[in-house]
C-alpha cells in the first residue's frame, strides 16, 4: 500500500519539474534589474563627485543574491518537495535578504543619483499616506507574520505548489512583507513617517513572539501533505534561523536607539559643567 505522503511528493515533484522554471525566471529578474538599477545609481554618483561606501555596495549585492538563490536554482527546485529546503528559502527570501537590502540604503543612493526634479517627486511619494500606512510597524507586522500564518495554517501552502501564479505571487509578498517590515524597524534611508523606538521595540517583540508560536506550531501540526520529520527540520530551522536574523535587527535598533539619545545626554552633562563653572 502507497503512503499518501508518498503520493504527494510525487505529485509536487511532477510540478516542480513542470513549472519551476518559468517562476524562476518571473521571480529573479526584478532583483537582478534592481542590482542593476543600483550600480548605475552609484556610477552616477561617483561621477557627480560624491562618494558611496563600498560596503553599502557590498550589501546590496549580497541581499540579492540571497533572494536570487531563494528563488532559483536548486533551493527553488527542490522546495516543492522538500519542506526544510523550503524553510531555507524563506529565510533568505523573507528575512535575510530585506535586511541585507535595507542596510544598503538604496533609496539614498537612488535620490543621489537622480535629477533634483525627479527626487523632489520620489521625495513626495515617500511622504505619501499610503506609504505612511504600509510603512507603519504594525501595519507591517500583520503583513509579513500574518501572511506567514495564513500560508502555514491554510491549505494555501499546498496550493502554491499547483498554481503558477500564486507561486510568484506569494514569493513576492514573502520579500515585500520582510522588506516593508524590516524598513519599519530600522531607519536607514530617509523615512518621513518616524515612528518611536518604544513603539518599535514593542512591535519588534511582538513579531518575534507570532514567529516563534507559529514555528512551534508547525512542528506540532505540519501543513497538509508533509512528512513529519520534514516540518520538524523545517519548523526548527524556522525558529533559530528566523531568531539569529532578529538578533540582527534588534541590534541595529538598539545601536540606533542608543546614538539617538546619547548626544542629547551629553550636551545636557556639558550644559551642567559649564553652569557650575
Amino acid at each position: 500500500m502507497v503512503h499518501p505522503n508518498h503520493l504527494h511528493h510525487t505529485d509536487t515533484s511532477h510540478l516542480s519539474h513542470t513549472i519551476g522554471l518559468a517562476p524562476q525566471l518571473v521571480l529573479a529578474m526584478p532583483f537582478l534589474l534592481a542590482l542593476f538599477v543600483y550600480i548605475i545609481a552609484v556610477i552616477i554618483t561617483h561621477r557627480s563627485g560624491k562618494s558611496w561606501p563600498i560596503y553599502r555596495t557590498s550589501l546590496w549585492f549580497a541581499g540579492v543574491f540571497c533572494a536570487v538563490v531563494a528563488v532559483a536554482g536548486p533551493i527553488a527546485e527542490q522546495e516543492h518537495t522538500d519542506f526544510t529546503v523550503h524553510m531555507v528559502g524563506h529565510l533568505l527570501l523573507g528575512m535575510l535578504a530585506p535586511l541585507l537590502m535595507v542596510l544598503a540604503a538604496p533609496m539614498t543612493i537612488i535620490l543621489r543619483s537622480l535629477p533634483v526634479s525627479i527626487a523632489r517627486r520620489v521625495s513626495g511619494l515617500l511622504k505619501s499616506r499610503y506609504i505612511r500606512v504600509v510603512t507603519d510597524p504594525i501595519v507591517a507586522l500583520i503583513l509579513n507574520v500574518g501572511g506567514l500564518w495564513l500560508l502555514y495554517t491554510t491549505n494555501l501552502y499546498s496550493a502554491m505548489h499547483e498554481n503558477v501564479l500564486l507561486h510568484v505571487f506569494i514569493h513576492f509578498h514573502v520579500f515585500l512583507a520582510g522588506y516593508l517590515f524590516t524598513i519599519s524597524m530600522i531607519y536607514i534611508d530617509p523615512t518621513p513617517h518616524r515612528t518611536s523606538y518604544l513603539y518599535r521595540s514593542i512591535v519588534l517583540i511582538l513579531a518575534l513572539a507570532a514567529h516563534g508560536i507559529l514555528s512551534k506550531f508547525i512542528y506540532a501540526y505540519p501543513p497538509a501533505g508533509i512528512d513529519v520529520t520534514q516540518a520538524q527540520m523545517g519548523a526548527m530551522l524556522m525558529y533559530y534561523g528566523g531568531d539569529a536574523v532578529d538578533i540582527l535587527i534588534i541590534t541595529v535598533l538598539c545601536f540606533q536607539w542608543y546614538k539617538a539619545t546619547r548626544p542629547r545626554g551629553t550636551i545636557q552633562y556639558s550644559s551642567n559643567i559649564s553652569h557650575s563653572t
